[in-house]
């Protein structure tokens, strides 16, 4: 199959014989409602490892997640998230989540030109049809860019998503690992750079890009 990478979605042709035994109880219940799950930054190369892919398992609030491996052949269907970026459907739901959402295309294409898509609660819902967002829900962004933008671009994003009737939290996805933009933009020095290795410091780039 397609690489997969951190934040794609995938759809399971099946959920017998997934999950591990020790599993919490509210695991299996919630793949049989909503046969989805999330891929992790987790070590492993183009998301799989052996033939097997790091997801994580959202359940019904925010404290159940649960983290395992699929076989690549249990995978349906794939959406990035910037698949979901002009998703319509229960987005039409009256929530800050989904009001920040339609106001961020504008945002981001205006000042980056970059592909962008929605992740956690919100790409969920948008992905698997069954609500997830709640009225306290954050709007969680993923901006794709082989390195980080230069420093007034970021800035200007930045400042923009504040303003927005959500709180947003945006991460910068590059080449070399994920950032997060109001990391990016209040750190002078080190910045926490998640890759499948595990997070590093690592200097900010604005020598570099800016």
């Amino acid at each position: 199959m397609t690489a997969v990478r951190p934040h794609d979605l995938l759809r399971l042709t099946r959920t017998r014989g997934i999950v591990p035994a020790d599993a919490p109880g509210w695991v299996a219940p919630a793949l049989n409602a909503a046969p989805w799950v999330v891929v992790r930054r987790d070590g492993a190369r183009d998301g799989m490892r052996d033939g097997r892919i790091p997801v994580g398992v959202r359940g019904p609030t925010r404290a159940q997640r649960f983290a395992l491996e699929i076989p690549a052949g249990t995978v349906a269907e794939v959406l990035a998230p910037e698949g979901l970026a002009t998703r319509r459907g229960m987005e039409s739901r009256n929530l800050p989540a989904f009001r920040a959402l339609h106001a961020v295309a504008s945002v981001i294409e205006e000042a980056t030109h970059l592909p962008w898509g929605p992740t956690g609660s919100v790409g969920f819902e948008l992905a698997a049809g069954i609500p997830a967002v709640t009225a306290t829900s954050d709007l969680d962004l993923m901006i794709r860019s082989a390195t980080p933008p230069p420093r007034a671009v970021a800035e200007r994003v930045h400042h923009a998503l504040g303003r927005l009737p959500a709180r947003v939290d945006c991460l910068i996805e590059t080449d070399e690992g994920a950032v997060a933009l109001g990391e990016l933009v209040s750190s002078a020095g080190d910045v926490l750079l998640r890759t499948p290795a595990g997070p590093r410091l690592v200097p900010v780039p604005w020598r570099e890009t800016g």
